[in-house]
C-alpha cells in the first residue's frame, strides 16, 4: 500500500483533515535519513498512530503506552502501540489494528484508519515500519492488557505535546541526540519522538520550541519515571 490517505479529508474533524491531506505524496526523507539495507529482508511492523477527541476535551489527543521493563526490546520505551506482522495480517492496517488491541486494548471496530505514512527502517531492531494513521471515532476503555508487555496506557493530549516547556531534546555518551517529549510519567523519545515530532510539523500544530535545550537522556528518564502517570 502507497503512502498516503485511505478516506476522503473532507469526511474528518476540521481538526484531523490537514494532516491527513499532507500525507499525499509524503516520503520517508521527511522523517529519516537512513534507508533500509541493499540486502535482505526487512521485516515488516505497523504502528497505530491513534488521535481521538473526548466531548468537553479541549483539543485531539494520542494513544501512547510504556513498555514493560522486563521486555528484551527497547524495555520501558513509550511508543504508539504496534509490533511485528504476523502471517495472517491483512496488510500493514491490519497488524496495527491487532497489536493495538493486544497491547492496550482498543476496540477495532471503534477506529477509522485515515492515511498511511511512507515505511520508515529502524535500524536498532531491522523492522521497515509503516505508521498507521487513525481517527479514533468511537474511543474505547484502554488499559496495560498484560503487564509483561505494557506498564501504562495514556491519551496525551495534542495541547501537552506541543507546549514548548514539554519539548527539548536528548543526548547520550553514545552519540544518540533527537527530539524528546516529557508526558506525565513518560519520556518519549528515539523512534516514537521523531516520528512524533514530524508528525506535529506536518499537520500545522507545532509551537515554537527550544531546540538547544539538550538534556542527558539517562537524567531525562529517571525525572519522568519519578512522576505518576494520570
Amino acid at each position: 500500500m502507497s503512502p498516503g490517505p485511505l478516506v476522503d479529508a473532507a469526511d474528518l474533524p476540521e481538526w484531523l483533515t490537514g494532516l491527513v491531506k499532507a500525507t499525499a505524496g509524503l516520503d520517508a526523507a521527511a522523517f529519516t535519513r537512513i534507508s533500509p539495507p541493499s540486502s535482505g529482508t526487512p521485516r515488516r511492523a505497523s504502528v497505530l498512530m491513534l488521535f481521538g477527541e473526548d466531548e468537553g476535551a479541549e483539543g485531539p489527543d494520542v494513544l501512547l503506552l510504556r513498555r514493560a521493563d522486563t521486555l528484551n526490546s527497547h524495555p520501558g520505551q513509550v511508543a504508539f502501540p504496534g509490533g511485528s506482522a504476523d502471517a495472517g495480517d491483512d496488510g500493514p492496517v491490519a497488524t496495527a489494528l491487532r497489536e493495538a488491541a493486544e497491547e492496550a486494548g482498543v476496540l477495532p471496530e471503534g477506529v477509522r484508519p485515515v492515511a498511511l505514512f511512507p515505511d520508515l527502517y529502524v535500524p536498532v531492531s531491522g523492522f521497515l515500519v509503516t505508521p498507521v494513521l487513525a481517527h479514533w471515532v468511537r474511543p474505547s476503555r484502554v488499559y496495560p492488557v498484560d503487564a509483561a508487555e505494557t506498564s501504562a496506557v495514556a491519551r496525551v493530549p495534542v495541547a501537552h505535546l506541543v507546549d514548548p516547556a514539554n519539548r527539548f531534546r536528548v543526548t547520550h555518551p553514545s552519540g544518540y541526540t533527537g527530539p524528546a517529549f516529557s508526558a506525565p510519567g513518560m519520556l518519549v523519545w528515539g523512534f516514537t519522538a521523531g516520528l512524533l515530532s514530524g508528525l506535529l510539523s506536518l499537520a500545522g500544530w507545532e509551537q515554537p520550541w527550544n531546540a538547544a535545550d539538550v538534556r542527558d537522556l539517562d537524567e531525562a528518564l529517571r525525572a519522568a519515571n519519578s512522576e505518576v502517570p494520570r
